[in-house]
């Protein structure tokens, strides 16, 4: 290694021998300068007497601010004088040696250039996370000899050195020599402390003596000699980006064939740890996006967030990085809807895959890229509610290829600042809402994307990412279109303030310039990366040194963005575990105080468990007994057309007073209600009873071991169920047919129907009464008991109504056999015989009170009717027209009484056979679609048991996952 101020000179090898830190490097004499050699050789003429032995005796040069000015004086005594003479020669002749020692630093104007070149070469190695592997292309003297040089020293003793060389006018070609220390002391001397060497060499001019021989030196200038280093340095680096993408391919291709065999082997064993590590990475983030705890353990785990305005290219990016065209694309109109997780890693075929399907497809093929596209935007527009524009669900796909980055990107709507037609009033409030929750994340990486296209001072996302990042600690910035920023911008340099962080206020740990295409939507991924490196390389940007190599190109920036992501994960994902470990312990805890004898059910796991007792609840509805069927059926039935019947049947043809007139009215509204009313009763009637004795068995099961957790959601099962349950029309024609079959018949058979015709008509008639009697004593008010005991009074209407009631029942006494209807003239009598007490009445409160008086008296005496039938059953059996005794209207309670018997049997056997299994259908769907919206599980199945069970096993599966990839990180290590 050549090393200022310390060079050993080998007489015996003729080889310049040099000292660093243990190394040694030897250089032949004959490859030095002509000028360097001829020097060497004279002080070897002085010096033959005594020449030190091979390596061991050399001399070495002291550093050259101690070289003596003037020669030394001569000592006392006579022979002195031949002998300094011989000194001075010699002193001479190896100061000359010495000062000529540094014409191989001199002629090193290669130094400073080499340095330079060192420099910026490594400025452009940054940009590639592990040059390690490509060293041998770097000649190793580089590295070597710039970590050598002292420049410092170096440019304070070229002065001195310029002044010792004008001294020694003998020696020849020392004007050349100190032409060249001028050079040299004009490229390092900067003003600037710091500016490099070449931007020093471009503003100071050379001052060369009159005397300089190198005449095609004095012709060149500085500026030409700068350009050129620079166009060497640039072709230099375009070499080496060439050979390093030539063998990353290579590599590429390599580890494809390797993926793609079954053998196991330990390269094949690692890249699986490697293509599995990003996958196990992005479960976990699956997880913690549907994660919320109330014990602040928030998800703080890294992802790279993709941000920018509108139309900025941030698709592209993504793209470019996937290697794939995945996305939607739209002219201006807004594509990315909602948040899109994108899972880059490596493998042997280039595919992609969503999280909750097993479809691959495969992105070499254009038909599988365009159903892909289309799948995602489905996904998009059905993630949106109606009636907004974006939506927060996260859509995850993972993407795997040869050659891939790993990492997590997740891709977000655009930011805009207007909202336009067709968008919801709140869609810029909401994309900021959705970009501020993923960058808030302290470890999220923030990618910016800037569109270099517009001015810059249009942008609305620096301003949110600065927000979000103040110090840029996790802020990747990305100018996109830079070859349409060359093209329009006036002045280039604004790219430059841009890339070196000077324009915006936002800070970023780097700045990248990239190029994603012309524009076109048909372009390939290859296309475009030959169309971004084409323009590079011959993009004055780039030559003028306002962008750097590492700054610019998406192949580059997938790199960085890596290396960073990686870097943020080994720093974060173990203090997230330990963070989720604590919160584990937390919600046991918790649990175990509160809920120490239940098991730890999550809400799913309840579901499954109500799903089965409603299964069972309905499947219990077979056991009932016939007999219960028919006797339930036939007292609701009863329940809801008693009503009918007597007002509208019997009353009316009974009030006729004629045998013949009470049968043909009978017969006339019988048919009517049949075919028009009775058929839908009595199926509304076997439906509520069915519902009836469902719930009746939930009441059965929740008085025994049933959790009341599941009341709402059995409530809304059964009601989802009633609410699709429809009867068989069919059912309801048949069931008409047998109802008028049974009410057209009328022969008696024995004796116990009869009775119990009869036993009927008294309870129904009785249960008609006990209704009038209450309606009257409202009408009247209390009698005189009630008012002395209990101290009530009549209103001024009871009054009314009781002396009107007076009146009446009188006329009835009068008239036992009177009519339903009061006359005219028997309202103006009774009207006036009030008057005549002092009491104004009403005609219509007169009829009013009538009407429940006569159906009072009616009953009554139907009543007594009714026990004189009871020993009838011998002239009706014989068909004695001529009795007496005429019991028509047993037989038509018997009639009636009959139609609810067999149309209890008949819905009996319709609900045994075939309805209780279509509620039961009906429950399994309805408990099918509940089990698929989780809204309404998670509004149906509700309390504090339920969510710190859920929890409790997220916290559980977050940990083991989180455990699992450090443990596998590690090994990756």
């Amino acid at each position: 290694m050549l090393r200022v101020g310390r060079a050993v000179a080998c007489v015996a090898c003729n080889n310049l021998v040099s000292k660093n830190m243990g190394v040694r490097f030897r250089m032949p004499l004959q490859k030095l300068h002509p000028l360097s050699r001829a020097i060497h050789h004279r002080y070897n003429a002085s010096a033959n007497a005594q020449r030190p032995p091979h390596c061991s005796a050399a001399r070495h040069f002291t550093s050259m601010s101690r070289l003596p000015m003037r020669s030394p004086k001569p000592p006392p005594g006579g022979h002195g004088g031949w002998r300094y003479q011989q000194h001075r020669n010699f002193w001479m002749l190896r100061l000359a040696s010495r000062l000529l020692k540094l014409r191989y630093i001199v002629l090193g104007s290669a130094v400073g250039g080499g340095y330079t070149a060192k420099k910026t070469y490594e400025e452009w190695k940054d940009m590639l996370p592990d040059m390690s592997a490509y060293n041998w292309v770097i000649p190793d003297f580089v590295w070597e000899l710039s970590d050598q040089i002292d420049l410092d020293k170096l440019t304070k003793i070229l002065p001195e050195l310029e002044e010792i060389a004008k001294l020694l006018p003998e020696l020849p070609d020392f004007d050349k020599i100190g032409e060249n220390f001028t050079f040299l002391k004009s490229i390092l001397s900067t003003e600037a402390p710091g500016d490099t060497p070449v931007k020093a060499a471009t503003e100071a001019p050379v001052t060369a003596t009159p005397e300089a021989s190198d005449k095609q030196f004095k012709k060149s200038s500085d500026k030409e000699k700068v350009d050129q280093l620079q166009e060497e340095l640039l072709r230099t680096q375009m070499k080496y980006q060439r050979m390093l993408e030539r063998l990353e391919k290579e590599n590429k291709d390599l580890r494809k064939v390797v993926l793609q065999k079954d053998e196991k082997g330990i390269h094949q064993r690692k890249i699986k740890v490697c293509k599995s590590l990003i996958d196990m990475y992005s479960e976990v983030l699956d997880i913690l996006s549907d994660f919320d705890s109330n014990y602040n353990t928030q998800d703080h785990l890294p992802r790279v967030v993709v941000v920018g305005d509108q139309s900025a290219g941030k698709t592209s990016v993504l793209e470019m990085i996937a290697q794939a065209r995945i996305f939607p694309r739209g002219s201006g109109e807004m594509m990315t809807r909602s948040p899109v997780k994108v899972t880059l890693s490596e493998g042997p075929h280039h595919v992609a895959m969503f999280k909750d399907s097993s479809r691959e497809f495969d992105l070499g093929k254009e038909e599988d890229l365009a159903a892909l596209r289309h799948e995602i935007e489905l996904r998009m527009r059905k993630s949106v509610k109606e009636g907004q524009t974006v939506s927060p669900e996260t859509i995850s796909l993972s993407v795997k290829g040869p050659g891939i980055q790993r990492m997590v990107l997740v891709d977000l709507p655009g930011v805009i600042s207007t909202v336009t037609a067709g968008m919801a009033a709140d869609t810029k409030e909401t994309i900021f809402s959705i970009s501020k929750n993923y960058m808030q994340n302290p470890n999220a990486i923030i990618l910016c994307i800037q569109d270099g296209s517009v001015d810059a001072e249009r942008s609305i996302v620096t301003d949110l990412v600065s927000q979000m990042d103040p110090q840029g600690k996790r802020t990747i910035f990305v100018l996109t279109k830079v070859d349409l920023a060359e093209k329009n911008l006036a002045s280039p340099n604004r790219i430059q303030q841009i890339v070196e962080g000077k324009l915006f206020p936002m800070k970023a740990l780097g700045y990248f310039a990239v190029v994603t295409g012309k524009g076109s939507a048909g372009e390939s991924i290859d296309s475009i990366k030959d169309y971004e490196e084409d323009f590079f390389q011959n993009s004055r940007l780039l030559r003028d040194g306002m962008l750097k190599a590492h700054q610019v190109t998406t192949k580059n920036l997938s790199l960085a963005v890596s290396d960073c992501f990686w870097k943020m994960v080994r720093e974060s994902v173990e203090q997230q575990a330990d963070a989720f470990k604590a919160s584990r312990f937390n919600l046991e805890t918790e649990w175990k105080n509160n809920y120490p004898r239940l098991r730890e059910l999550d809400r799913n796991e309840l579901f499954e468990k109500a799903k089965n007792e409603i299964l069972d609840e309905v499947i219990s509805l077979s056991q009932v007994t016939p007999k219960h069927w028919e006797a339930i059926l036939q007292k609701k039935l009863w329940e809801r057309v008693s009503t009918h019947v007597i007002e509208n049947i019997y009353l009316p043809a009974a009030q006729t007073m004629n045998s013949g007139t009470f049968n043909t009215t009978v017969d006339i509204k019988l048919k009517q209600w049949t075919d028009k009313q009775l058929p839908h009763k009595a199926l509304e009637v076997a439906w509520e009873t069915l519902q009836e004795e469902f719930a009746r068995f939930m009441a059965e099961y929740k008085g025994k071991d049933q959790d009341d957790i599941f009341d709402k959601l059995k409530e809304a099962v059964k009601d989802e169920s009633i609410k699709r349950h429809k009867w068989n029309e069919r059912a309801m024609d048949s069931l008409r047919v047998i109802q008028h079959n049974a009410l057209e018949d009328r022969s008696i058979t024995d004796k116990p129907q009869w009775d119990a015709a009869i036993q009927f008509m008294e309870e129904t008639l009785q249960a008609r009464l006990k209704d009038t009697d209450s309606v009257i004593n409202d009408m009247v008010g209390p009698d005189w008991k009630q008012r002395w005991m209990s101290w009530k009074n009549r209103s001024p209407e009871q009054h009314t109504r009781n002396e009107t009631r007076n009146e009446l029942e009188r006329l009835l006494k009068l008239h036992e056999d009177h009519t339903a209807y009061l006359a005219n003239d028997e309202v103006t009598t009774v009207r006036k015989n009030l008057e005549g007490r002092g009491v104004e009445v009403d005609p219509a409160l007169i009829k009013d009170t009538w009407h429940q008086l006569y159906r009072r008296h009616f009953l009554q005496k139907a009543l007594q009717h009714c026990n004189l039938c009871r020993r009838g059953f011998y002239y009706y059996q014989r068909h004695f027209v001529d009795s007496e005794l005429e019991c028509n209207d047993v037989v038509l309670f018997w009639r009636i009484q009959r139609m609810l018997l067999i149309t209890a049997n008949t819905l009996r056997q319709q609900l045994t056979n075939t309805e209780v299994r279509r509620l039961e259908k009906n429950v399994k769907e309805v408990l099918e679609d509940f089990g698929e919206d989780n809204e309404r599980k998670v509004h149906l199945i509700t309390g504090r048991r339920v969510q710190l069970a859920e929890d409790l096993k997220k916290v559980r599966e977050i940990q083991e996952k989180l455990e699992a990839f450090i443990e596998a990180l590690h090994k990756e290590k």
